[in-house]
């Protein structure tokens, strides 16, 4: 694994004390610092949350332009999840 530097900029953000104390452990466990732990968990975060707004965004337009799933597509879709249950 390599390292990237990019611009950064400071966040300040109150954690419960409890949390705190789960990221010093998880910290020093992983020779990483609070603040790299915190980076990664909220980038983590955004990306999965930004992918389901898009997805979501894609739906609605989908929706929009009436291009729905025909009654055929969706039953053989319940087919194939539900076999063998």
């Amino acid at each position: 694994m390599y390292s990237v530097h990019m611009a950064s900029s400071t966040l300040t953000l109150r954690l419960d004390i409890k949390l705190k104390k789960k990221l010093d452990k998880l910290a020093k466990a992983t020779s990483r610092s609070r603040s790299y732990l915190a980076a990664e968990a909220i980038r983590e975060y955004v990306d999965l949350n930004s992918w389901q707004i898009e997805q979501i965004v894609q739906g609605l337009q989908e929706a929009d332009s009436g291009d729905f799933a025909s009654m055929e597509q969706v039953q053989a879709t319940v087919r194939k999840l539900t076999r063998g249950r």
